[in-house]
C-alpha cells in the first residue's frame, strides 16, 4: 500500500493551475470546513509569510486558537500547517491525507490538496481563526475560496509572470483578487500604478484600503525597534526580531491586520501585541545559523527579495569578507538577482538545489562571467559541497550567505547540523 505522503508528493507532477473549480468542489465534498472559523488572507509577492507569522503570533499571545497555513516548507511538509505555532502531528496528517483522497473525484494539484488538508485540520482542531498565506497570485489561488475578515497584500513586484502577467498592473489585478466585497485590505505596496489598481478594485467592491505610508505609519528606531501609528492605535518601541528594514514594513501590515480584526471580535491587549511581535519566528529569512563565521540563509528568489537582502547585507551586518552561495530555479530572473548581489561578494559559490526546476550552475556561471559581475567564482555539485567549501575558506570574521531559492535554503538548513 502506498504511503499517504508519497501519494501527495506524487501530485507535484500536476501542473500549476490557477482556478477555483476543482478545489471548491473538493472542499464542498468535505463540507467546506473553512466555514467553521474566521480567516485572514495574506497575499503579495514577498513578505506574505512573515506577515502571516506575525499575525498568528500576536493572536496566539492574545489567547486565541490560531491556525497558520503557509508555503512552501523548508524541511518538513508539516511546517505548512500549524495551530498555535505547533506543526500538525504526522499521524494526524496521514489520516487527513487519506480522508481527502477518499473525497477526490477529479485531479487536483499538490497545493490544492494541501489547502484542503489544512482547512480540514483547522476545523477538526476547533481554531478560532486561521491565518492563510496565498500561494500564487490571489484571484484564482486555491486559498481564495475563503471569505476573510481582512485581506493583506504585502508588496507587489515581478514574479511568476508566465502565470500572472508581464506588467505590474496585471500582477496587481491578480493579487488584488483576494479583496472581497465590503472587505478591508491592508497593504504596503508603494508603486503608484499598483496602488491605483488596488484603489480601483476597492472602489469597485466597496472595500476599505489602508496603506503603510498613508493612514498607517511606521518609523524604524534601530536594532529591530520601531514605532507604529495605525488606524486607531499607536505603539512605541515595538521590537521585531526578524532582520531587515522590509520586516518593519511587514510588521506594520501585520499590526494593521490586528487592528482590523480587533474591530470584528478578535481584540488583543497591548502587552500581547508587543509579545507577539517580539516572539515571532520565521525560518529561512535572514536567519542566522551560526555566528563565527556567520552563516545566514535567506530565501530571496526574485529581484525585489534580493534587493531587500542586499540592503540588509550592506546595512545590518558586519563582516570582513562575504562568501555567497547561490542557486536558483530556471524560471527566475536570475540576471536581476545576480546584478544586485554578486558585486557585494568576495567569493561566489554557485550550486544547484535538488529539484528538476533548478538552473545548472554552469549556466549561471557563464552569465556572471559574460556580464562581468564577479570573477571570483567556483562551482559546487551540491549544496552540501557548497557549504563545506564555504566553511573551509571562511575566516571567523567572514560571512556566508545562502540565497536564491527556498529549496536551496531548506537543503542547507537540513544538512547544517551534520556538517558543523
Amino acid at each position: 500500500m502506498q504511503d499517504p505522503l508519497e501519494r501527495i508528493y506524487g501530485l507535484k507532477s500536476v501542473d500549476i493551475r490557477l482556478g477555483l473549480g476543482p478545489v471548491s468542489r473538493l472542499l464542498d465534498r468535505l463540507h467546506n470546513p473553512y466555514n467553521s472559523y474566521e480567516t485572514i488572507l495574506i497575499g503579495g509577492t514577498n513578505g506574505k509569510g512573515s506577515i502571516a507569522a506575525m499575525v498568528a503570533s500576536i493572536l496566539a499571545c492574545g489567547g486565541f486558537r490560531v491556525g497558520l497555513y503557509t508555503s512552501p516548507h523548508l524541511i518538513d511538509i508539516r511546517e505548512r500547517i500549524k495551530v498555535n505555532q505547533r506543526m500538525i502531528a504526522l499521524d494526524e496528517m496521514m489520516e487527513l491525507i487519506e480522508e481527502v483522497q477518499e473525497r477526490m473525484t477529479e485531479s487536483v494539484t499538490y497545493f490544492e490538496f494541501l489547502t484542503a488538508v489544512a482547512f480540514l485540520y483547522f476545523c477538526r482542531k476547533d481554531v478560532d481563526i486561521a491565518v492563510v498565506e496565498v500561494g500564487m497570485g490571489g484571484r484564482l489561488d486555491a486559498t481564495n475560496v475563503v471569505r476573510p475578515l481582512v485581506s493583506a497584500i504585502a508588496n507587489i513586484s515581478f514574479d511568476h509572470e508566465e502565470h500572472l502577467g508581464r506588467s505590474l498592473g496585471s500582477i496587481a489585478r491578480e493579487k488584488g483578487g483576494i479583496i472581497k466585497d465590503g472587505g478591508v485590505c491592508i497593504t504596503a505596496v508603494t508603486q503608484k500604478s499598483v496602488i491605483r489598481v488596488l484603489e480601483d478594485i476597492c472602489r469597485e467592491r466597496g472595500a476599505a484600503l489602508f496603506k503603510v505610508g498613508g493612514k498607517i505609519k511606521v518609523k524604524e528606531l534601530g536594532n529591530g525597534f520601531f514605532s507604529y501609528k495605525g488606524i486607531r492605535k499607536r505603539y512605541e518601541r515595538l521590537m521585531c526580531p526578524l532582520k531587515g528594514r522590509h520586516q518593519i514594513e511587514n510588521a506594520a501590515v501585520a499590526l494593521g491586520v490586528i487592528e482590523t480584526v480587533a474591530m470584528k471580535g478578535f481584540s488583543v491587549n497591548d502587552e500581547d501585541v508587543f509579545a507577539g511581535i517580539r516572539d515571532v519566528q520565521w525560518a529561512g529569512r535572514l536567519e542566522i545559523l551560526q555566528q563565527a563565521p556567520m552563516v545566514v540563509v535567506d530565501g530571496a528568489h526574485n529581484a525585489a527579495g534580493v534587493s531587500a537582502l542586499a540592503k540588509a547585507l550592506k546595512n545590518e551586518f558586519s563582516y570582513t569578507r562575504l562568501i555567497l552561495i547561490f542557486g536558483v530555479l530556471n524560471d527566475k530572473d536570475y540576471r536581476s538577482m545576480l546584478k544586485k548581489l554578486v558585486p557585494l561578494a568576495d567569493r561566489l559559490i554557485i550550486t544547484k538545489p535538488d529539484t528538476v526546476r533548478a538552473m545548472l550552475p554552469q549556466e549561471i556561471a557563464a552569465g556572471v562571467q559574460k556580464w562581468q559581475y564577479n570573477d571570483r567564482i567556483e562551482l559546487a555539485e551540491s549544496p552540501h559541497e557548497a557549504l563545506k567549501r564555504a566553511l573551509f575558506i571562511a575566516g571567523l570574521d567572514d560571512m556566508i550567505c545562502v540565497t536564491g531559492s527556498l529549496y536551496l535554503v531548506g537543503e542547507i538548513k537540513r544538512i547544517f547540523s551534520h556538517i558543523t
